[in-house]
Order: structure tokens, then sequence, then C-alpha cells
């Protein structure tokens, strides 16, 4: 088998376990009223998919550390075998506890899934192959967008929702297979140190924090009392500080704070930060425009939103062939440009605001996601060599879903919608606008960052000097 074949059955199976990942937010979403109505949970109905998040947040970075120390195929298919465990034992719960710790097994393993692929490629392919092999990757999420609530309404309806977790085996024993067989590594002998103090600390702090901001969120005068917010986000700051320091004497450490010292990391992950806390904004909040402003049904909403799930897989094929021709910082900041004229058409909306305007709102949002998100990915995975490429992949996937969590939970504190049983429109109307008057102002600084970004040339110049 020659190299080429090699390289592109490794890539079949990367694009497998990056669609699984992908997918696995919106196929669940849609099934959640058919588990809540079997299992009888009602009220545990956003820990199925919160605690999965918060284990894929914390298993991100030490999935990276790990692949650097010991390679990426191996930490691969530990990770997706969990993944594979998680999603069968998911399938076989009779009960919504046994299907939310099931489920956070399933995110132990996700953690992998989510950052390994991109690391890989990083690896396999030289620069310009790089950006656009990235860039379809990148545009599986866009996909998954799109295909994820078809999928699952039609495994619910005509299947059972178990079958939207067993679906993952055979996709994901075939991802196993085909990686397993043509993925060769040389690592160096040498004696390898696992921060396993590094590892306990990071997950406490950012359990307590991602708990604490899930609280909330979530609130509703119950477990969610004050004094335990308070207690939680004290615990993230004590072991945050200890996490800092055990990280500094390390020698192998999880988040190497050298990453931070390279000015296009520290600029790409102060980019994708806030571009997440838009683009969760962005996803969440117009079909509750659609819905309660515009009074349409929920098909209706999920039709406006097709735009967005088609200019995000555009927008990702585009800078993957663009980014070598014309820049890093020409991608980021024509990206960013995309978004802000889309946020500020958001922030002008009003009830009676045309539909097709609405539409060319969210067209330019997903388009701006697709660019940006993907030539920075690009630079992250191009500005380190092969020891901390891992390291630098999942710190940025880290930052991603940390300004998710974070946008969702601040902007649903500003978010009022009348009275608790009913939607207001006018009340919804107003509160909106003022969320995206903000994301407007939000994306006045993407701009900015995306403008001081090094120029692709010194990424190349980097990466050819590192690896």
């Amino acid at each position: 088998m020659n190299a080429n074949q090699t390289r592109k059955k490794v890539t079949i199976a990367l694009f497998v376990a990056t669609f699984l990942a992908a997918i696995e937010g919106t196929i669940v979403s849609t099934a959640m009223p058919s588990i809540t109505g079997e299992l009888h949970g009602i009220q545990q109905y956003s820990w199925i998919i919160s605690l999965y998040l918060l284990a894929t947040v914390i298993t991100t970075p030490v999935y990276g550390k790990l692949s650097d120390l010991y390679g990426r195929k191996k930490m691969f298919i530990i990770g997706a075998l969990i993944f594979l465990a998680g999603s069968m034992l998911s399938g076989v719960s009779q009960t919504m506890n046994q299907l939310i710790w099931y489920r956070a097994l399933q995110g132990l393993g996700a953690g992998a899934l989510t950052t390994i692929p991109y690391t890989i490629i990083g690896d396999l392919y030289p620069f310009e192959q790089r950006a656009k092999v990235q860039g379809w990757m990148s545009s599986i999420w866009g996909i998954a967008g799109i295909s994820g609530p078809l999928l699952g309404g039609l495994l619910v309806d005509y299947v059972s929702w178990r079958a939207i977790f067993y679906m993952n085996l055979p996709f994901g024993i075939v991802a196993i297979y085909l990686l397993s067989t043509s993925l060769r590594e040389v690592l160096k002998k040498k004696k390898r140190h696992i921060d396993y103090p590094g590892i306990v600390t990071f997950a406490i702090a950012m359990f307590s924090f991602l708990y604490a901001m899930a609280l909330i969120r979530d609130d509703e005068g119950g477990c969610g009392t004050d004094w335990m917010i308070s207690l939680l986000f004290a615990i993230a700051v004590l072991f945050f500080v200890l996490f800092v320091r055990i990280e500094s004497r390390s020698p192998e450490p999880i988040i190497p704070f050298q990453l931070f010292r390279n000015r296009i990391i520290s600029m790409a992950n102060l980019n994708s930060l806030l571009l997440c806390v838009i683009n969760v904004v962005v996803i969440f909040y117009l079909p509750l425009w659609i819905q309660g402003v515009y009074g349409k049904p929920a098909t209706y909403s999920g039709l406006a939103m097709i735009p967005l799930s088609i200019a995000w897989p555009l927008g990702s094929i585009l800078a993957g062939n663009w980014i070598s021709k014309k820049g890093l910082r020409f991608i980021s900041v024509a990206g960013a440009c995309f978004l802000l004229a889309g946020s500020i058409g958001f922030s002008f909306m009003s009830a009676t605001t045309p539909i097709a305007l609405f539409v060319v709102y969210t067209f330019m949002s997903g388009l701006s996601f697709g660019l940006s998100l993907t030539s920075l990915t690009v630079a992250v995975s191009s500005a380190v060599g092969w020891e901390l490429r891992g390291s630098a992949v999942a710190s940025n996937n880290f930052i991603r879903t940390l300004g998710q969590t974070i946008g969702i939970t601040v902007f649903g504190m500003l978010l009022q919608t009348g009275q608790a049983d009913a939607l207001e429109s006018t009340v919804l109307e107003g509160s909106l606008h003022n969320i995206f008057v903000w994301v407007a102002v939000l994306s006045v600084f993407v701009v900015f960052v995306s403008i001081g970004l090094p120029k692709l040339k010194q990424t190349e110049l980097q990466q050819g000097n590192a690896s």
C-alpha cells in the first residue's frame, strides 16, 4: 500500500470520527422529548447534555498532551473505545440517572474525537494540503448540523431513540480499524512523565467552574442556590491556582504555558473564545426569534437556520483552499467582517423585518464561522512542531467549548421571555435585541483581534523550524 492510499484511509477514519462527535449534540437534542417521556425524568433534561459537555471539556487538553507523549494512534483508539462503550451503555439505559452517567462516560471519550483528528491531519499533510483537509474536516460540523436533526427525527419516529446511540458502534469500529491498520507512528524511546497532579487539579477546577455555570443557567430556586454557586467558584479558583503552580514545575505539563508565549496561538485562542461566545448565541437564540417574535412553528425555524448550516461548511472549504494563497490574516479578517455585518443586521431586526433579510444575516454568520474557525485551526496546528501540536490543538478546542459555555450562561441571564409558562413576543423581542447589540459589540473586537494576527508567512516559517 503506497503512502497516498494509507493517508486516504487515515483521513477517512478521522472524518468518520469527527462526524460522530459533531452530530452527537444535534441528534441527541432531537431525541430528548422521547427519551424523557420513556425514562420519566424531565427535571433532569439538561444534565444529559451538560454532563457530556463537562466530560468532553475536561478531557480535551488531557488527550492532547497524552497524544504528544504516547502517540496519536494509541490515544485516539483509547478515546474512541471509551466513546463507543458510553454509546452502547447509553442505548441500554433504563433510568435517567443511568443515561446521564453513561453520557458522561461517552464524553470522556469524545474529548479524543474532537481533538486528535485535527492533530493527526497536522502531522500527515504539508501546510497547503493541511489547510484544505482541515477545511473539509471543519465543514463536517456544518453537515452534522443539517443532518443531525433529520437523522435523529427519523430514528426516533421509525426505530427508537436508542438507535441514535447504537449507530455510533459500526461507524466507530470502522474508524478504529482503518486508523489502527493504516497510521504508522515512530516514537522516540524515552522515559515519559504523566502529570497526574496537573490532571486532577485541572479536572476539579474545570468541573467546579462549569458546574457552577450550569447551575447559574438552570437554577430555578432548587439545588443551585447562591451559596453552592459561590462555593463552586471558590473551589475552581483555588484548584486553578494550584494547577498553575504544578504546571510551572512539571517536566511534561498537561497545558504547556510556553504555548501562550507563542503570539499566533495566543491571538488565535482569544479570537476563538470571542467567536464561540457569539456562535452559541446565534445557534440557540435565532430559532427563538423565529418562533417567539415572528410567531412561526418549530419546523419553520429549522428551515430558516439552513443558510447557517450551508454557509458554515462553504466557508470552511473556501478557507482551506485560500489560506495558503491569501494568508491567514486575510481569511480571518474576511470572516470577522462577515460576522460584524451579520451581527449589525441582527441588532436592527424587529418583528416586521422581512424573513429574507434574516436569511441573509444568518448566511453571513455561517460563512464567517467557517472562514474564521477553520483558519484559526490551521494556524494553531502549524505554529508548533510535532511534540507540542496535540497540546496546541487541544488548547484551542478547549477555549472554544469554554467560550460556548460562558456565552450560553452570560447571555442566558440577559434573556427575558415574559411569563414563566408562555412567551411574550414584545418582551422577548426587546431582550433579544439587547443581546444582539452586545453580539455586534463583540464582533467589533473580533475584527480587531483578527487584524492583529501574524501573517501567514510567519506561521509557515515557525512551523518549518519547529517540525
